[in-house]
């Protein structure tokens, strides 16, 4: 069985009868005003990816690991989310409620035990934290900012439950995709301890969902485990000359966090505007509860405005407008107050 995503304008335009270049894709999560790619060489096309080409060293600076890190590069965080649970045995896995949908369904389907983890769980008990609820688990998977609430775990938390884990062997898996914009509170300084695995990519932040390239930041054990299932030139030439300018490209890094905080101060106040009740976001998306979240999700096709809807929770997460135009067609399109 595949999971449905965001970004899925072919069919959106299909069903509504809209052209593919009306529409408003707000569904995805992705930075609107990606980084921008040069021209690739022509011998980058024609030879075999080299894995001596300097690119661990630059996820090395880029990421902040110590020198006893592992880094590998993968053809995209789904890549790593499909392989990862090839690693071990079948055992116990704790993946977070409401999440990305893609790594309860890869853990259930290399045959290990999915055991949701809800907000009552980790949100602590009155008189301090209570963790017995990692008892029942072998490997924790966390999203940090959370997809598609948006929610941050410190990493003193995170640090907390992966020393419960270690003891009895487990893994802290931390899928830190939407983390680039809030560099602060990234698990990557303490990469290299055992168990601990953290998945970051170019998708969403740098705006490059379609180059399929990340990178896999664990200790050394887990690295070539994942090397081995990956097999040679996982990921190609061109994504990696990428990726290597890309995360050396420091300056562009720093103006687009300070541009995305102010695009969703924006994106907050207009739904909030619109009586939307906030959930929860991200300097990449927000979240909003509503009841109706299918048929508003429809409400707004029907203006070419794609959004992505949850419906367990219900839910509606809005990516980022590009331009005066588009932030001026979303806020026409909130027009409703309630839904029918």
């Amino acid at each position: 069985m595949m999971l449905e995503h965001g970004g899925r304008l072919n069919k959106a335009a299909e069903l509504w009868g809209i052209p593919r270049s009306e529409w408003l894709d707000l569904s995805t999560g992705i930075n609107p005003i990606g980084w921008p790619v040069p021209e690739i060489p022509p011998e980058v096309w024609q030879r075999l990816p080299e894995a001596d080409d300097g690119l661990e060293e630059v996820i090395r600076r880029w990421s902040g690991v110590p020198p006893e890190a592992d880094c590998v590069p993968v053809p995209g965080s789904q890549a790593a989310i499909m392989a990862l649970p090839r690693l071990r045995k079948p055992c116990r896995v704790g993946v977070p409620v409401p999440g990305y949908l893609e790594h309860g369904h890869s853990w259930r389907e290399a045959g290990h035990t999915v055991i949701p983890v809800g907000p009552e769980q980790t949100g602590g008990g009155a008189s301090g934290y209570d963790d017995r609820w990692l008892d029942q688990l072998d490997v924790l998977v966390w999203i940090n900012p959370n997809n598609p609430t948006g929610e941050i775990i410190p990493p003193s938390t995170l640090l907390r439950w992966h020393r419960q884990l270690q003891k009895r062997g487990g893994w802290l898996v931390v899928d830190e995709a939407f983390m680039d914009a809030t560099p602060a509170f990234s698990l990557a300084f303490r990469v290299g301890l055992p168990g601990l695995i953290i998945l970051r990519s170019l998708g969403k932040f740098f705006g490059l969902a379609g180059v399929r390239a990340g990178v896999v930041l664990s200790d050394s054990a887990v690295a070539e485990s994942l090397k081995r299932v990956l097999g040679p030139w996982s990921l190609s030439g061109p994504a990696r000359f990428v990726m290597q300018r890309a995360l050396n490209d420091t300056a562009w890094q720093w103006q687009a966090r300070t541009r995305l905080q102010l695009s969703a101060a924006r994106l907050r106040d207009l739904l909030l505007s619109a009586g939307l009740t906030l959930v929860g976001g991200s300097a990449l998306f927000q979240t909003v509860r509503v009841e109706c979240s299918q048929s508003l999700a429809e409400r707004l096709a029907a203006q070419a405005v794609l959004v992505r809807a949850f419906t367990q929770p219900g839910m509606l997460r809005f990516g980022l407008a590009n331009s005066e135009s588009e932030w001026g067609r979303l806020e026409t399109a909130l027009a409703w107050k309630a839904c029918d």
